[in-house]
């Protein structure tokens, strides 16, 4: 049975995604879960942007009457959450003619990679943002194999697997 790990949010699009990307079914699975917890119930308040500088990220959440601590900023499992919690101080009966600000508790999510970090978080004319950094391990970094000539080979003799493998 040949079984297809390529989630289903990516439709038919991305059928034969799995020919080519070996490795990765965790990761496409990882975010399936995450898609699903995440759009369970989306919500539009408050607004935010997301912007893209290179390596870094920028969310910029609109939290007008939100003091600094009543935001609340977590890393937990591959999501970013911010959570406000606004404390009332309008007095008793107070009589709106309009009430256009929603100055209401709030929870918006993201789902970031392994790679990413907070940076920095600041709260300035109302406007929460929050830097997202990548960060690229040395490991992870390009890397130049050399190649070796016919004089220098090592692996292509007889019990060439076992010498590999004691040098790994």
């Amino acid at each position: 049975m040949v079984r297809q790990f390529i989630p289903t949010i990516f439709g038919e699009h991305f059928k034969d995604f799995d020919k080519v990307f070996v490795g990765f079914d965790e990761q496409f699975s990882k975010m399936q879960a995450l898609h699903d917890d995440l759009t369970k119930n989306i919500p539009n308040y408050p607004p935010f942007n997301v912007r893209k500088n290179g390596n870094t990220y920028t969310i910029e959440i609109a939290v007008a009457g939100f003091a600094q601590n009543e935001i609340d900023i977590t890393i937990d499992g591959g999501k970013l959450v911010v959570k406000g919690n606004s404390e009332s101080t309008e007095p008793e009966g107070t009589d709106y003619l309009f009430k256009g600000i929603a100055n209401r508790a709030f929870t918006r999510a993201w789902a970031i990679g392994d790679q990413y970090e907070v940076k920095d978080a600041e709260l300035f004319n109302g406007v929460l943002k929050i830097a997202l950094d990548q960060l690229i391990p040395e490991e992870k970094k390009a890397k130049k194999v050399p190649v070796k000539t016919k004089g220098q080979k090592s692996f292509l003799q007889e019990d060439a697997y076992e010498k590999a493998a004691e040098t790994l």
